[in-house]
């Protein structure tokens, strides 16, 4: 009999990600406030859920790719939440990027009623989904992992245990820190190189062969075009800022001196819109 899992959260990530379970074999729910997505998983196999409390029925193992802290408090602890109707023995692994002392919250109210949580945040974005390329930041029990890692396969390239809990969401916030800032130097650079009248498709090119090359020059221009097409202009701009904001606030718990990053949240606009 093939795991039952829940899956909430269908966005950019999550979508692709719920794919790679259907096409897995699994035995899928999933939930989503945008019917769309739903209904394009449920032409997969997967069935719909009509709330988190669904999903909770349903799962031994509940994957969350939501927005923010707000949003996994909610699908989990909220009245609404999976850990309503969960059985005793389920898991739920929290791919959001969160601040760690969420993940702890949710940890503890689940070690309350049985359930295991643990942090598995992803890096990779929608490509990186769809190829089943992701990595995988993990937190928390070793046992969780293990038990989670058949489903995890379906979307990764690599699978890291970083520590006890927490760890997967703390290294998913200073790694997303290395690439915003990474973002605000590529986008001045290409600013620069257009201004000076220079061939930006050959700058980007150079660029990738030589000393300025990062993920973040690669396909510079090929991700500037997705920003601009992209259906809902204010999902980035918060996203960002979002992303910084927590990097910001618990480099200052740290005592540790993070200019770059305080910089690159006051330019998301200019990054995105140079």
């Amino acid at each position: 009999m093939s795991t039952r899992v829940g899956f909430i959260g269908l966005g950019n990530i999550g979508k692709p990600m719920a794919v790679n379970v259907a096409h897995g074999g699994f035995d899928l729910m999933v939930h989503d406030l945008r019917p769309e997505p739903v209904r394009e998983l449920a032409a997969l196999g997967a069935k719909a859920a009509a709330s988190p409390l669904d999903i909770g029925r349903h799962a031994e193992i509940v994957e969350l790719v939501v927005m923010n802290d707000a949003q996994v408090e909610e699908v989990t602890l909220g009245p609404q939440g999976v850990f309503q109707t969960m059985a005793k023995g389920g898991v739920v692994a929290i791919h959001s990027t969160v601040h760690p002392d969420t993940v702890k919250k949710v940890f503890e109210a689940g070690k309350t009623r049985g359930i295991g949580v643990f942090d598995a945040q992803v890096s990779g974005g929608e490509k990186g989904a769809a190829a089943r390329t992701l990595a995988y930041m993990v937190g928390g029990d070793k046992a969780l992992l293990e038990r989670c890692r058949p489903l995890f396969n379906t979307s990764a390239g690599n699978i890291f245990h970083l520590g006890p809990l927490g760890s997967g969401a703390s290294a998913k916030i200073a790694h997303n820190m290395i690439v915003y800032v990474n973002y605000l130097a590529a986008a001045e650079g290409m600013r620069l190189a257009k201004k000076l009248g220079i061939d930006l498709d050959a700058f980007e090119a150079l660029v990738r062969v030589s000393g300025g090359q990062s993920n973040a020059m690669n396909t510079w221009q090929e991700r500037r075009r997705r920003w601009d097409a992209d259906p809902r202009p204010d999902r980035l701009p918060a996203l960002y800022y979002k992303d910084l904001a927590l990097a910001l606030s618990m480099a200052h718990d740290a005592g540790v001196a993070v200019p770059g990053a305080a910089l690159a949240q006051q330019q998301i606009d200019m990054i995105l819109h140079w």
